[in-house]
């Protein structure tokens, strides 16, 4: 399985010991803003579980988050399959959720790139996606500082949330390794 090290992150398989933090934020009311909901402690160690799976099955997946200095998990990044039916599926999306007392030091923007690297170097993916509500400002600003552009095109009703839900339409972001690797050079 694949770690990847940062200047000051470690992004590793998932401990035990992380069932409990990971549950505090994704209880977080203000975390999960623009998620469907908080999730219990079973729905969270579920998720938990679904990210290991896939980090053995695939070499890659969510995963933990760690700061190298203080030892301390703060949360998940990572690239996954998508796992539902849209116009742009299927794709490998990059992922992240931090808990609070992280956001604003640049740590999703590190662990981010580091996931990007890995897909287009390691993994010869041709595009990596991203999305969000159009509402969620934090997300789409580091989906610009990783070089993705928003596809107005891709735009959809996310098929997981009920028709009507607040939620439910998406922003598709976009980077295909051509762009990516005109900003490594």
């Amino acid at each position: 399985m694949t770690e990847l090290h940062t200047e000051r992150l470690l992004l590793r398989h998932w401990r035990a010991a992380d069932g409990a933090p990971f549950a505090a934020l994704n209880a977080d009311p203000v975390v999960m803003q623009f998620m469907a909901g908080c999730l219990t402690r079973s729905e969270s160690d579920a998720w938990v579980r679904q990210a290991r799976e896939a980090l053995c099955r695939h070499g890659f997946g969510p995963w933990a988050l760690e700061l190298k200095a203080a030892g301390r998990f703060i949360g998940c990044v990572g690239l996954a399959l998508c796992t539902f039916e849209a116009p742009f599926t299927p794709c490998v999306e990059i992922l992240w959720r931090l808990q609070r007392s992280s956001w604003g030091h640049g740590y999703a923007t590190e662990a981010a790139r580091a996931c990007m690297c890995l897909g287009f170097e390691a993994l010869g993916l041709r595009e990596i996606v991203a999305f969000t509500v159009p509402a969620n400002a934090r997300s789409r600003a580091l989906m610009q500082r990783l070089g993705m552009q928003h596809d107005p095109n891709g735009d959809f009703e996310h098929p997981r949330l009920p028709a009507g839900h607040p939620l439910r339409h998406h922003v598709l972001y976009r980077l295909n390794f051509r762009a990516w690797a005109a900003t490594q050079a």
